[in-house]
């Protein structure tokens, strides 16, 4: 239920703080003083479209805050713990704040929340009816929704959609194979034959490495022998090697040394050279006997490094890229699948038709049952309304094939006059009877309606006299199970209201400002001869609206 709502800045108000209390609530005045603004500016709260010319004239922003009592809505709190938008138990604040240059932000229990989850929250919270909401009621696909939201189907609904798109998907799919299976065959064999011609080459990146430097040093291992050995030789083994001049020199530095000690380091350094060549002798007698100069394993190196680049340069990628190529061709191999998956796919698509049409066919059991009560209710409401011996009925028409919105089409039809044939809505000439049959429509879906709160703006237009107290009293009835707004111009409307507002605006310093206030008991009196009397208010129009409020009371 709506608690509070703050305005400031908001259009031709500049500040406004209003508590709101249950049951049902009429907003008067006088035309143009911005009955409607109230309603404008708590749709900004809940997520609507605003723009800069929203912000009052030479402000800089707008600014709508709005509490709620959220205590008996449990969809509500698990959607706000689902969004990490919690507040206190029980309480919910919305807020929007709309800059002069047209920027918006929203905030959830002080969060900053987005559009979306305004709306969101605001679909838990209330509905509101605009004095245009018969021409929605004029599309086939409002009339569906309504019918299934006075159903409690929505959701069962919204099922049935994703079930069809999904069987609808499979059906493209298998059709789409059907159709190309020629093609997909031959495009299946040839990448078959790829996959075993790759995998039988059982290569990877880390073997193509490997191959380069193996091949390198085969190829080589002449070269490296030859090397190896004139290293060995000029160390160690030539007449002239370095090592046995080396050793000749050490023997005269050992000897001179004993007669000069300044030579000791030059000893020292060449005694460490000496272990060095030694050493270096030692390695390269090593890597002549590890050397493999195996002609016939060169020769397999050298096919293996063929049959991959080959390999490579045939599939159009870098050799170390063939594994990936292998890749590929599997996962377009499991796109395509195969006359198995083909009869598979077939199954899957019979098993979602058999799903849709079990969830579409017990949706619409529920809408027959639904259509013939509803149309029993609406044309109890017509009655009523002056529109005696009409009628109104919901029309459910087969659908051969069914559609995302289920197994028939919903279609509201109307009988405004006895003995005449019910049409569709859209061929109601009259203005003031559509206006009527939409409130009959509207009062009746409010009474299944969730939200707590409901608000009518001017959906009375084009009614007066006994008809207009008579929707006082449809709309005070439902005030009894819900928190009900009306925007009203009709007195007999207004005195059906448990409590009444007053919106009224003024120039202050050469500035329109609109304004709203509580009116009390006297107030109403006033206010209701104001409704029925025009400029000039007698007495007797004052008896007049008092009675009017005794009776309504």
């Amino acid at each position: 239920m709506l608690k509070f709502l703050g305005i400031r800045d908001f259009v031709i108000v500049d500040s406004l703080e209003l508590d709101f209390a249950a049951g049902f609530t009429a907003l008067t005045g006088e035309t143009g003083a911005g009955k409607s603004i109230l309603i404008d500016a708590l749709s900004l709260a809940l997520g609507e479209r605003g723009d800069a010319a929203m912000v009052r004239t030479g402000c800089e922003r707008a600014e709508i805050s709005a509490e709620f009592d959220t205590g008996g809505l449990p969809q509500l709190a698990a959607w706000l713990r689902e969004q990490e938008l919690e507040g206190d138990e029980g309480v919910l604040l919305l807020r929007r704040v709309l800059d002069a240059g047209g920027r918006s932000r929203g905030f959830i229990n002080g969060r900053s929340a987005t559009m979306q989850q305004l709306r969101e929250a605001g679909e838990h919270l209330l509905d509101i009816h605009g004095q245009h909401a018969h021409q929605s009621l004029l599309r086939p696909d409002a009339q569906r929704e309504l019918l299934d939201s006075y159903a409690g189907q929505a959701r069962e609904a919204a099922a049935v959609g994703e079930l069809f798109r999904g069987w609808q998907a499979l059906h493209r799919r298998r059709v789409q194979l059907e159709q190309n299976a020629e093609a997909v065959a031959a495009e299946r064999e040839l990448l078959q034959f790829q996959r075993r011609e790759l995998e039988s080459l059982n290569f990877n990146a880390q073997e193509w490495g490997e191959l380069q430097a193996e091949h390198a040093r085969l190829s080589h291992a002449a070269s490296l022998l030859e090397t190896a050995q004139m290293g060995v030789d000029v160390l160690s083994e030539a007449d002239t090697a370095c090592l046995a001049q080396l050793n000749l020199l050490l023997v005269r530095l050992r000897e001179g040394v004993a007669f000069d000690a300044a030579l000791q380091d030059t000893l020292a350094m060449l005694e460490s050279a000496q272990n060095e060549l030694q050493e270096a002798v030692y390695a390269l007698r090593h890597y002549q006997e590890r050397l493999d100069a195996d002609p016939q394993k060169l020769a397999g190196q050298e096919q293996r490094i063929a049959a991959v680049v080959d390999a490579a340069r045939k599939y159009r990628v870098l050799p170390e890229q063939l594994p990936e190529a292998l890749q590929d061709i599997v996962g377009r191999l499991a796109e395509l699948g195969g006359d198995a998956d083909l009869a598979q796919l077939a199954q899957q698509e019979q098993v979602a038709r058999d799903k849709y049409l079990a969830a579409a066919q017990k949706l619409g059991v529920v809408r027959k049952k639904t259509a013939d009560k509803l149309s029993q209710e609406i044309t109890a409401s017509m009655q009523t309304l002056a529109m005696a011996g009409g009628s109104f009925a919901v029309v459910l028409t087969p659908l051969a094939e069914g559609n995302a919105h289920g197994l028939e089409a919903v279609e509201f039809r109307v009988a405004t006059n006895p003995g005449t044939q019910p049409q569709g809505l859209a061929k109601v000439v009259s203005g003031g009877e559509l206006s009527r049959i939409s409130l009959a429509i509207q009062v009746a879906a409010s009474q299944a309606a969730t939200v707590p709160t409901l608000i009518f703006d001017e959906v009375d237009s084009g009614i007066g006299g006994r008809v207009a107290e008579i929707v006082g009293n449809l709309l005070k009835q439902l005030g009894q199970r819900h928190q009900v707004m009306c925007v009203t111009h009709l007195p007999q409307v207004a005195a059906a209201a448990g409590a009444q507002w007053q919106v009224s605006k003024a120039v202050h310093d050469g500035v329109t400002l609109s304004s709203i206030r509580v009116l009390k008991p006297a107030e109403r009196v006033e206010e209701i001869a104001r409704m029925l009397g025009g400029v000039k208010i007698t007495e007797t129009t004052r008896k007049h609206a008092a009675e009017m409020l005794g009776v309504a009371a």
